[in-house]
């Protein structure tokens, strides 16, 4: 009984025979938490920032190691823990380090999953969610699937709306019976019942908001209550477009500030020129698909032509007489283009007269008017196409 006494002091003390032994024990566990601690924050740090891990080899203290070597061995300056840790690695003291690709890997698995995890309990806790989806092909050229999902989050004090972005998905075929079979395995994986949808929201493709074999519709015959509405963003963009193309002033507008953007862009005098003038706005080239870009387009223009009055008169004044030399020009500037060519042509030694083209005749069939076809000169033929395209500027 004294012995168990003696023993049972001893424990609390920490004075055991084994004391040295756990003390090296508690020590090197609390070094490999410190420094998993570390690189589970580098892994954090760089996958939020979307930064690449790897470099063309995995060897500390090489060029071209990657980031998060780089970062490894920044730490190191400063940490004794780290430090110590690439002390053993170099000494070849542990094998395991936890420095390598797979444990990277690992970690982002880990961390995907812990966080994908989190959002599916909003969900089930937020009971009713809506859809959205929307395809795009990657860098790789490989068709992927996004799916977004809508609720109510009520985990906090401010109940709000939030969006939950939660997976890409490979697409092989992209027909509407291929994409919802996708969604419906993606639903069950993640553990959310099709039942409880209650909106969905998807492009402007047939086989999205098709009425027949669309997704929306093979939603709605598993689950009636759920609602279809069409992305709003798409559907304006379509708007944009259409209006864009319908206008021929629209056309000419758009065409005049892509114009001044690759003019500007396409030198780094002239951009140096435009940044000197014109402060806090920059030139955006246009895009189909973003029409935020042509807004900035237009900001930047709006502000360099916010100039007083009289100079606009002053521009008003040059553009009228512009126009009204061109209207004279009309009238009597083909004439005397004429008179003053052939006198240069003469000075030169040139036969001044145009070269005549040879007559085609066509075939004509028996119930033609056969009247004879009223021959224009070389020079009647070149001004007729010189006012054409007058007219057609």
């Amino acid at each position: 009984m004294s012995k168990w006494i003696e023993l049972e002091s001893r424990l609390k003390k920490n004075e055991t025979i084994d004391r040295s032994v756990q003390e090296q024990i508690n020590k090197k566990r609390e070094h490999w938490r410190q420094a998993l601690l570390m690189i589970i924050a580098i892994v954090i740090t760089l996958a939020k920032n979307n930064l690449a891990f790897r470099g063309d080899n995995e060897k500390i203290y090489q060029e071209r190691n990657g980031i998060f070597l780089s970062l490894i061995e920044m730490l190191a300056k400063f940490d004794p823990v780290m430090q110590e840790h690439i002390q053993r690695i170099q000494r070849s003291e542990i094998h395991y380090h936890y420095l390598g690709h797979k444990i990277q890997n690992e970690l982002i698995q880990m961390l995907a999953s812990e966080i994908k995890s989190t959002i599916v309990a909003r969900i089930k806790e937020a009971q009713y969610f809506s859809i959205i989806l929307d395809c795009t092909p990657d860098v790789s050229h490989e068709e992927q699937m996004s799916l977004v999902i809508r609720c109510v989050d009520v985990s906090t004090s401010l109940v709000k709306v939030e969006e939950f972005f939660l997976e890409f998905f490979k697409v092989d075929d992209k027909s509407g019976l291929e994409l919802f079979n996708v969604l419906r395995e993606a639903l069950y994986t993640l553990q959310l019942d099709i039942g409880d949808i209650r909106g969905q929201g998807y492009d402007n493709g047939s086989n999205m908001k098709g009425r027949h074999k669309g997704v929306q519709k093979r939603v709605l015959e598993i689950n009636p209550r759920v609602f279809y509405m069409p992305c709003g963003c798409h559907s304006l963009n379509l708007v944009l477009c259409d209006m864009a193309t319908s206008c021929s002033k629209a056309i000419y507008f758009f065409r005049v500030v892509q114009c001044i953007s690759v003019l500007f862009s396409s030198s780094t005098k002239r951009w140096e020129i435009f940044k000197d003038n014109v402060e806090g706005l920059t030139l955006k080239p246009l895009s189909q698909t973003r029409w935020e870009s042509r807004i900035e387009s237009v900001k930047a223009i709006r502000k360099t032509f916010q100039v007083e009055d009289m100079h606009i008169d002053a521009v008003i004044h040059q553009l009228k007489g512009l126009i009204t030399f061109l209207e004279k020009y009309r009238e009597t500037g083909f004439l005397e283009a004429m008179i003053e060519a052939k006198e240069v042509a003469i000075e030169m030694e040139i036969e001044p007269t145009f070269r005549e083209r040879r007559v085609i005749h066509r075939k004509k069939h028996f119930d033609e008017n056969v009247s004879e076809e009223v021959a224009q000169s070389a020079e009647e033929s070149f001004r007729l196409a010189l006012k054409q395209t007058d007219e057609a500027d």
